[in-house]
């Protein structure tokens, strides 16, 4: 991919890569946030929603822009298509963040305390190592290492349908404890979409260097 314009290519990845990196950020802000009872911690995940946002506009503006004004070869093409897919799938992991960040702050502003949250924990941890792994993947084009993304992904799914079953057992009533169960149903999800979106992020990496998922 050396050509003449690989400083705009350059410039794209390391963006997509700064994409990553905040989304991946907000994410584990937001779950220390809530495991710690940090609305501070809350609020800075809150406050990186908008960096994401106007990263995700830049890599697009750009990648329309080189594909509109290079005349690139097709190597060079697959590469911005995976750009553009992989910071659709980076955003959404942010507004992932951002909800979790959202219900959390709910949380400790309605009961004061997040209470038992060991399998939350759990997930995140499997789902924001997945997302930094997928990163490094890209940055290193390492199929291995993406290709490991990918077959962890089952294992947050099986925690977010264990916490499922946990969180709505016994639920009977519309009080504060109800409420939070559900709360962190959702935060469950989201956490568990967050992998996925790093799951596709590896994906789409096998896909750039091997020309087929």
């Amino acid at each position: 991919m050396k050509r003449f314009y690989q400083h705009e290519l350059e410039d794209l990845r390391t963006k997509l890569i700064l994409i990553g990196e905040k989304a991946n950020e907000a994410a584990r802000i937001a779950i220390d946030g809530l495991l710690e009872n940090d609305l501070g911690k809350i609020n800075q995940a809150l406050a990186l929603d908008d960096a994401i946002d106007a990263l995700e506009v830049e890599i697009d503006q750009a990648s329309v822009r080189y594909i509109t004004l290079r005349s690139p070869v097709s190597s060079d093409v697959r590469s911005i298509l995976v750009a553009i897919k992989a910071s659709h799938d980076l955003e959404r992991a942010g507004d992932e963040a951002h909800s979790i960040a959202l219900r959390a702050k709910e949380i400790l502003s309605s009961d004061g305390r997040s209470g038992d949250t060991v399998t939350i924990e759990q997930m995140s941890q499997i789902a924001c190592s997945m997302m930094k792994d997928a990163i490094t993947a890209l940055v290193e084009e390492d199929v291995e290492l993406a290709q490991a993304v990918i077959l962890r992904d089952k294992e947050v799914n099986r925690l977010h349908h264990q916490n499922f079953k946990t969180l709505t057992i016994g639920i009977s009533d519309d009080g504060t404890e109800t409420q939070t169960r559900f709360q962190k149903v959702f935060i469950s999800k989201s956490i568990e979409r967050i992998a996925d979106h790093a799951k596709n992020l590896a994906e789409e990496v096998i896909y750039l260097l091997e020309g087929a998922k």
